[in-house]
């Protein structure tokens, strides 16, 4: 039977629709189950469904699709099961079958068995006929299962029809669910049937069967639960052929709640953005409302302005109801699943996207009023801090400017004073927004009440919240905001923090011209505070636009200010300065003593931001040094004191997540620095780069092919430093590791190019994007070699003396002007080593020197450069050593779950066998047929998984053949096996093109 082919993406139900399999494959040895599966209207029902019956029909089930259909009181008998009927009529497969059952001609009203459609009609009516029809379709689909496996769907049971119930009840519970008698298998077939579970009501006439059904020994239960966020997500960018904003996209996760088909419809509707609904959407959310009383829709109407959640006591007092009334509309509201009742006295509504549809359906004057009430309700309890953002929001609802703007500002402070940046930010806002409009007596007063300070500190919270170029924005309208008559302290502290805003969005050299104007506009004597602010924001900008000399100067001088005037917190984050500036910087014992005390006199002086500046220095100064493990402390106690701030969102908070990630994954604690980013992404989930990094390293090590489609997603959007360098990191080494030297040169030069700051300083990881890429290219010379192509190899050979020089380059001087530590040395070996195989050959003291570069602790590395070690010991004839190493690659890799990587270590392992007492050259290959048509594709360059759907085999078992090839040839990549391939004449080159 053919199946629909959904064209929207299959995402994020992979577990469930793994469930639904093993039932089937049960059904299929004779095991029969039943599986009901629940969910709201949209969540995916159908979608799990077709997905679940699209797999069946491959397997070769014979898969049968009922719907029942809403007919309001005019139902028609067995309607699921009718359609079923006649999609068997239509199958000539099945004619001999049915032509044994007489009850389908008495459903279908053929009368082909001599029955009259007087009788069809009345079949279901008296006892002994309807249990006759049971008894017969029952018969009729466990003789069917004889014939082939069968697979039965029914959609949408809330709509079911009495008689399709009764026989749904019959055939689960008496009928072909039941194994025949004796030891032999049962029925090959399986029944999946969904409903609405928010359909469901308490007097809904489905009820009393379901909770009949799931007491049944072979019936599962199945609820789909709303997806992830980062699933919603991943479906909404699928749906659209270009990059969606990331704030339209999470606009949409926020308001879908889960739902798919939500989501779908949001997105279609272009006003989404602006907080619209489609009318379609909205339609058939108000579709339930309207069936409730006039009472209960009042009550849903005051209950929508209130917001998501009201207090029984709120509700009561706006809707102006007797309490009897009143609960009797929300019973009928909570029945009717449109309200959820909580524990603690208060009624929320049971999907946003509901309250909104009967938010927008208020006739404005109504909407007003009803804003006023609760504004004036919530005011009458008093001006308490944590009902400020209710209060300024139906203020502002009801146009009472004044108050919205007093409300807001309130509401602001509490969120600074409970660790909440993004909601501060948000309400900050909201007071600049209604500055113009509300009255000249509602306006703040007094120190930090004007418009330019405001801005300022709505500039800090959007920096907190990580929102970094929202924060720019903000300064910039500040400092637009700031007369030629403005105190000269308030003109530098807008300058000042222009230019920390600017460092955070990487324009270095505008931040550095802020910085020097701030610090130009107040002398230092006689010294204040923000003369000491300025300096210390001049000392960052300066080191960032590589002026060393400039920021040395000016932090030691501000250093002696601070002292003086008792800043703590200043003379902290110039320590810091300080630590990373002079001498070996922030991994020599000087600079860590520096940072130590510096997070001491922050703490004491409560400045959360400067403590972790410290902390997450204190870490990344253990890592340069080459003691990764050191680093955890002290990114576990940053992380706390980030947690504790509420600044988790912070640039300095980001970046301890990604070293912690970075950490775990170096240390080869990968399933740790899996749950570790899950959990991350759960707390942060718009942190990107910071918290996808090092699981997409680990997803590419394990040979997970989504991790290049993830790492291309980094890249959608406005350009991100930390997500360029992540996804410049695992392109580039894909590229390598599928042996495709353009590919990887050609990603290392867009990478280095993409986070080349504008004064033209290299980023430290061009070292290991430049040994990343010199592995293939080293093979591709090698090969060309071989073959005798000395052009070819000539060029390669070129190609990586080219690339290493400015690894070099970035290896000896840094992006702060100091050498890198053991970290980019290792990386430089690497280089080096590669760059040698390219233009002389392998070199096994060169990959001597570089496995004991990587032996300070990077577990993966260090596998990687053994596995070349033992290449380069082959080639010299020392196969005994070479062997030791390939079997330690695969140990590590084993643990790791690194499988490409054990491959290839296996791959060498036996090679090395075969190669014992002669050259490849001596060796016959003998490959079955399966293996050359594996071969052919890898010549023109398919990965695993496109080679398994050329040939019509998964993934994994291409790479078997992979593996099998590589050993046959004596080869110990896919690149140095194709030329091989080419030059023993095991396949032959592509012809060119003609004309």
């Amino acid at each position: 039977m053919s199946q629909t082919v959904s064209a929207t993406p299959f995402i994020g139900r992979e577990e469930e629709v793994a469930r639904l399999w093993g039932v089937l494959e049960r059904a299929r040895a004779g095991e029969p189950r039943a599986v009901l599966v629940a969910g709201d209207a949209g969540v995916g029902k159908t979608r799990v469904l077709d997905e679940t019956a699209a797999r069946a029909a491959r397997s070769g089930m014979t898969v049968l699709t009922g719907h029942c259909v809403d007919l309001g009181d005019v139902g028609l008998p067995y309607l699921p099961f009718t359609e079923i009927l006649g999609m068997l009529a239509a199958d000539g497969r099945f004619a001999s079958v049915l032509a044994a059952h007489p009850v389908v001609d008495r459903l279908l009203g053929t009368g082909a068995h001599g029955v009259r459609d007087d009788e069809a009609t009345s079949a279901g009516t008296d006892g002994g006929g309807r249990l006759r029809l049971l008894e017969g379709m029952a018969s009729l689909f466990a003789d069917l299962s004889e014939v082939t496996p069968l697979l039965l769907v029914l959609e949408d049971l809330h709509w079911a029809d009495p008689s399709s119930r009764d026989l749904l009840r019959f055939l689960l519970s008496r009928g072909f669910l039941q194994r025949p008698t004796g030891n032999g298998p049962g029925h090959r077939l399986a029944v999946l049937a969904s409903y609405r579970a928010d359909d469901l009501h308490r007097r809904h006439p489905f009820r009393p069967l379901l909770a009949e059904l799931v007491r049944l020994p072979a019936v599962d239960r199945l609820e789909l639960r709303p997806l992830a966020d980062a699933e919603v997500a991943r479906l909404v960018r699928s749906l659209e052929d270009r990059p969606l904003p990331e704030a339209t996209v999470r606009r949409i996760v926020e308001r879908a709640e889960g739902n798919a088909f939500y989501a779908e419809e949001l997105l279609a509707a272009r006003d989404a953005e602006a907080g619209g609904m489609p009318s379609g959407l909205a339609d058939l959310l108000l579709i339930r409302v309207e069936q409730l009383p006039d009472t209960a829709q009042q009550v849903l109407r005051t209950a929508a302005v209130a917001g998501r959640r009201v207090d029984h006591g709120l509700l009561r007092d706006a809707v102006g109801l007797p309490e009897e009334e009143l609960e009797t509309a929300l019973r009928e509201a909570v029945g009717r699943q449109l309200l959820v009742a909580g524990d603690d006295g208060t009624y929320a509504f049971r999907h946003a996207l509901a309250r909104e549809a009967v938010y927008a359906d208020l006739l404005p004057g109504e909407r007003s009023r009803l804003h006023g009430a609760f504004a004036a309700l919530l005011a009458g309890r008093g001006r308490r801090a944590d009902t400020a953002a209710e209060r300024a929001h139906h203020y502002r609802e009801s146009h009472d400017l004044g108050e919205a703007l007093a409300a807001s500002l309130e509401a602001a402070d509490h969120a600074r004073r409970v660790g909440a940046p993004a909601e501060e930010l948000h309400h900050l806002e909201a007071v600049l927004d209604l500055w113009e409009s509300a009255p000249a007596a509602a306006l703040p007063s007094g120190e930090g009440g004007d418009r330019v300070t405001l801005m300022l500190r709505a500039s800090a919270a959007a920096a907190h919240a990580g929102d970094a170029h929202r924060a720019v924005s903000l300064t910039r309208a500040a400092l637009a905001g700031v007369g030629q008559d403005a105190d000269s302290e308030l003109a530098a502290r807008v300058r000042y923090t222009l230019a920390g805003t600017l460092m955070g969005v990487d324009s270095l050299t505008a931040a550095f011209a802020y910085s020097s104007e701030a610090l130009a506009m107040i002398p230092a004597e006689p010294p204040s505070p923000t003369w000491v602010w300025a300096a210390a924001t001049h000392v960052l900008a300066a080191r960032q636009v590589g002026d060393v000399a400039t920021a040395l100067r000016v932090a030691r001088q501000a250093l002696g200010v601070a002292e003086r005037l008792g800043l703590p917190d200043a003379r902290a984050d110039l320590l810091v300065s300080l630590a990373n500036l002079e001498g070996e910087g922030r991994r020599s014992p000087e600079g860590r003593a520096r940072l130590e005390e510096a997070r001491e006199l922050a703490r004491r002086g409560g400045n959360a931001p400067v403590e972790m500046r410290a902390l997450f220095s204190l870490a990344i100064g253990a890592y340069e040094a080459g003691e990764p493990a050191e680093c955890l402390p002290w990114l576990a106690e940053g992380l706390d004191r980030a947690r504790r701030a509420g600044l988790l969102s912070s640039p300095y908070p980001l970046e301890m997540r990604y070293l912690q990630l970075l950490v775990l994954y170096t240390l080869g604690r990968w399933d740790e620095c899996l749950s570790t980013a899950a959990g991350d992404l759960a707390v942060v989930p718009a942190s990107g780069g910071f918290a996808l990094g090092p699981t997409l390293y680990v997803a590419l090590a394990r040979g997970e092919h989504s991790a290049v489609e993830r790492a291309h997603a980094l890249l959608e959007g406005r350009h991100d430093w930390m997500a360029a360098l992540v996804a410049g990191i695992v392109l580039t080494d894909a590229a390598a590791l599928s042996g495709d030297a353009e590919a990887a040169v050609a990603r290392l030069r867009w990478s280095v190019e993409s986070l080349t700051d504008e004064a033209g300083t290299r980023p430290d990881v061009v070292v290991r994007l430049t040994a990343l890429a010199l592995t293939p290219v080293a093979d591709a010379a090698a090969a060309a070699r071989r073959s005798g192509d000395a052009g070819e190899a000539r060029r390669w050979s070129t190609v990586a003396a080219e690339l290493l020089e400015p690894a070099r380059e970035a290896a000896r001087e840094g992006q702060t002007g100091v050498p890198q530590g053991p970290e980019g040395r290792a990386w430089l070996a690497r280089a080096e080593a590669e760059c040698a195989w390219a233009v002389t050959g392998p070199d096994p003291v060169a990959w001597e020197t570089t496995v004991r570069a990587f032996d300070y602790g990077d577990a993966y590395e260090l596998a990687r450069c053994r596995l070349r070690y033992a290449q380069a010991l082959f080639a010299a004839d020392r196969p005994e050593e070479a062997t030791a190493q390939a079997r330690a690659v695969r140990e590590t890799a084993v643990r790791l779950g690194a499988t490409p990587l054990s491959e290839r270590a296996d791959a060498l392992i036996r090679s090395g066998r075969q190669g014992a007492g002669s050259s490849a050259g001596d060796r016959a290959v003998a490959l079955t047929a399966r293996e050359r048509d594996v071969l052919r594709l890898l010549a023109l360059g398919r990965s695993n998984r496109q080679i398994g759907e050329e040939l019509f085999i998964t993934g994994k078992t291409a790479s078997v053949h992979v593996s099998n090839i590589l050993a046959k040839v004596g080869a110990a990549s896919r690149t140095e096996a194709v030329a091989i391939a080419y030059r023993e004449h095991l396949i032959a080159p592509e012809p060119g093109p003609t004309g």
